[in-house]
């Protein structure tokens, strides 16, 4: 879900969770050169992560996916149960697939390289901040690759006109709100939309709707920049 405008004059609160102190001091130091970001809290293994992110509640927590206790993953999926609000950057040296849909799955709303820029990594804080979904552009390379690749997308069911209208929106990054405005529905329409959309296209996340969308030709991959709720 998008932030409010107040908050979003604010600095944007970051836990950053990797099990190298040397790393996530310098990962400290570049993301607080930003500026507008601020790391409020650190850890070194998944456990310390769950606690301090429960005690902090940070915007955005910047989790390396391989940690003692529990990895990324884990506690993606326990922030997604626990505190929504909250949205996750995966910050890794894996590309793998298993890796990335496996973070995607447990509700990600970003991943990104440790190879990347770090005006890449300072921006996808921000988006996920905004509640926008931030794939470092290696990654998307590999998955849309990865979804070529598989004749069963071939046989996912097709999308109705108004299905297909709410996935465009979803895809661009507007909000269920905002889609309901533009296509004159109430939000639980929206949503009940993209949760038949979901089941069709077998996605647990818009972010996998859309590539999927992408993969399959019924959107431009130069027009998404998905918002997930």
């Amino acid at each position: 879900m998008a932030k409010s405008l107040s908050k979003s004059k604010a600095k944007i609160h970051v836990l950053l969770a990797d099990d190298h102190h040397i790393v996530r001091a310098g990962i400290r130091q570049l993301l607080e050169s930003a500026g507008d970001l601020q790391v409020i809290a650190e850890a070194g293994d998944g456990e310390e992560a769950q606690a301090l992110i429960q005690k902090h509640k940070p915007d955005v927590a910047v989790l390396d996916i391989q940690m003692p206790k529990a990895s990324g993953i884990e506690v993606t999926r326990w922030v997604r149960a626990h505190l929504p609000a909250v949205g996750v950057l995966i910050l890794t040296a894996y590309d793998d697939d298993p890796y990335v849909m496996a973070v995607l799955q447990a509700g990600a709303n970003g991943y990104v390289l440790k190879t990347a820029q770090a005006s890449e990594l300072i921006q996808a804080v921000r988006d996920v901040n905004e509640g926008k979904s931030a794939l470092d552009p290696e990654v998307t390379r590999k998955l849309m690759s990865n979804l070529f690749k598989h004749p069963e997308t071939s046989a996912v069911e097709p999308l109705t006109d108004r299905e297909l209208d709410v996935l465009r929106l979803a895809a661009k990054g507007y909000t269920n709100k905002s889609i309901g405005v533009q296509l004159g529905i109430s939000d639980r329409t929206v949503q009940g939309h993209l949760a038949h959309i979901f089941a069709k296209m077998q996605a647990t996340s818009r972010t996998e709707a859309v590539m999927r969308a992408v993969s399959l030709g019924w959107i431009s991959q130069s027009t998404t920049s998905v918002t997930e709720e």
